[in-house]
């Protein structure tokens, strides 16, 4: 860019350069999962389905086995068993259930997090994700993820492009509007790409959520009881879901959460919102919202290709 620049131009090719720096200063990788009280439909569009998946045999059986150890909603005592026990069950036919059913899909993710103790604006994005697939412990299509920022304003336009293990791991992205100068390369644990994010990319996804639930529950199951709950007849969008609510009523450092909210898409066995909370400050209190996680417009197995993830698809704004 600089040979292109006339000698002497010096306060040129230095605002060149500081725009080229901001660009790339701004570009922040949004992403993550769901929100806290069931969202409106006034909030949501409908979702849809490209081609019909629903529960494998014996899962709706499963969740009324569920309600049949709840207790008018909550868990009853069992004297050799846990109450998340049948959580988890139901969470590890979930897992089976997106990878041997779903290979990719789609759809409107709106999150919010609590980062180093802010929790921070509403952000809004579109995504296409095509999950790993595995055979007998090798990995034969890696974890693919597409981005398109829609809120903020200040983030409209940016795409991002990550696909496990190519491209030295890194992302592909850049920014919206006048700042669309340049692609950028980051490490997805980088700086730059964890700016106004609590996870990083590779984190993204429903496969992962439930592998993160799963790894919770297993954890907590192991410091002591907890609270759990069922509520039927939940919406996320136009989708009804069985709203799963584990509470650890008393503070411990060894929970990571005060309550946690599970929306299940009960006739296609995914789950499309999780929502954490925090121990209020003082008794008395509302509990904290610590993260949100809400997907929308979902499409399953929208028949995604390597072009969906390629920077230079015509259909996409890269520079």
């Amino acid at each position: 860019m600089g040979s292109q620049v006339a000698k002497g131009s010096l306060s040129i090719r230095t605002a060149l350069v500081l725009l080229c720096l901001l660009c790339v200063i701004g570009t922040a990788i949004c992403f993550k999962l769901f929100r806290s009280v069931a969202v409106t439909n006034d909030a949501a569009k409908a979702i849809s389905v490209a081609k019909p998946i629903q529960a494998p045999a014996g899962f709706l059986e499963h969740l009324e086995h569920l309600d049949e150890e709840l207790d008018g909603g909550q868990v009853s005592g069992k004297a050799n068993g846990h109450p998340l026990d049948p959580v988890l069950e139901l969470a590890r036919q979930a897992l089976s259930h997106m990878h041997n059913e779903v290979d990719d899909y789609s759809g409107r993710l709106i999150k919010r997090e609590r980062i180093k103790g802010v929790l921070g604006g509403e952000v809004q994005m579109e995504f296409k994700i095509r999950t790993r697939h595995e055979i007998d412990g090798k990995v034969t299509r890696s974890l693919s993820a597409y981005l398109k920022m829609i809120e903020p304003q200040s983030t409209r336009g940016r795409e991002v492009i990550w696909i496990e293990g190519v491209n030295g791991n890194k992302l592909t992205g850049h920014e919206g509007g006048y700042f669309n100068l340049m692609r950028v390369e980051l490490e997805p644990t980088g700086m730059l790409a964890m700016m106004d994010n609590k996870y990083p990319i590779a984190e993204i996804g429903l496969t992962r959520l439930i592998e993160k639930l799963i790894e919770k529950g297993d954890r907590d199951r192991l410091v002591g009881p907890c609270e759990v709950q069922i509520f039927e007849d939940q919406h996320v969008g136009d989708r009804v879901c069985r709203l799963i609510q584990v509470t650890h009523p008393q503070p411990d450092p060894r929970y990571d959460f005060h309550i946690a909210q599970i929306f299940i898409d009960t006739e296609r066995m995914i789950p499309l919102r999780y929502a954490a909370f925090l121990w209020p400050k003082e008794a008395g209190g509302e509990p904290l919202l610590e993260e949100e996680y809400t997907y929308l417009d979902m499409k399953l197995n929208v028949g995604l290709t390597d072009k969906d993830f390629d920077p230079n698809n015509p259909a996409y704004n890269y520079p």
